[in-house]
C-alpha cells in the first residue's frame, strides 16, 4: 500500500530514479494493472499480432535486444536515456 503522504511528484521522482529494468517491470504492472476486460483489439490488429506470434512461432522473425531498440530510438528521435 502506498503512503497517502507521499505526493504525486515524490512518487514519479523516486520511480524515475529506479534503473532501467524495475522501471520497466514497473511500466509493465502499471500497464496490466489499467486492462480492461472488455477491451477488444481492431480485427486489423489482432491480424498483425497473430502474423508476429506466428513469425516468431516459426523462427523467422527478426528479434532485437531492448539495447538495440533503444539505440535505434534515441538515433531516430536524437535523444539519449
Amino acid at each position: 500500500m502506498v503512503n497517502a503522504a507521499i505526493s504525486y511528484e515524490q512518487l514519479e521522482s523516486g520511480v524515475l530514479n529506479l534503473p532501467r529494468e524495475d522501471r520497466s517491470k514497473l511500466v509493465t504492472r502499471l500497464l496490466v494493472s489499467l486492462e480492461d476486460d472488455d477491451f477488444k483489439l481492431s480485427p486489423e490488429w489482432d491480424a498483425e499480432l497473430d502474423r508476429r506470434v506466428k513469425e516468431m512461432d516459426e523462427g523467422t522473425a527478426r528479434i532485437i535486444s531492448s539495447e538495440e531498440l533503444w539505440k535505434k530510438i534515441n538515433h531516430r528521435f536524437g535523444t539519449s536515456f
